[in-house]
């Protein structure tokens, strides 16, 4: 392989949206694996109970605002 094609745009582009790619399954992931092991309890059947919903929404919601502000601090270091 040409070592210059390592470095073309096209190749950097691709490899940025991989990662990042990477990044948001980990956090889909980890988001998860959280929530569910907070809002359920027990063994989940058919359909999650009113109170399940409502706190695995409340918590995705917490996930996702506390990782923008993570992200937004570092930002702000650089």
């Amino acid at each position: 392989m040409d070592p210059s094609a390592l470095q073309s745009p096209e190749l950097q582009n691709f490899l940025n949206q991989e990662k990042e790619r990477a990044m948001i399954n980990e956090m889909v992931g980890k988001l998860t694996s959280a929530c569910w092991d907070k809002c359920i309890t027990g063994t989940p059947g058919s359909k999650f109970s009113s109170s399940e919903a409502a706190c695995l929404t409340n918590c995705a919601q917490r996930y996702m605002e506390m990782s923008l502000m993570i992200v937004k601090r570092f930002q702000n270091m650089q």
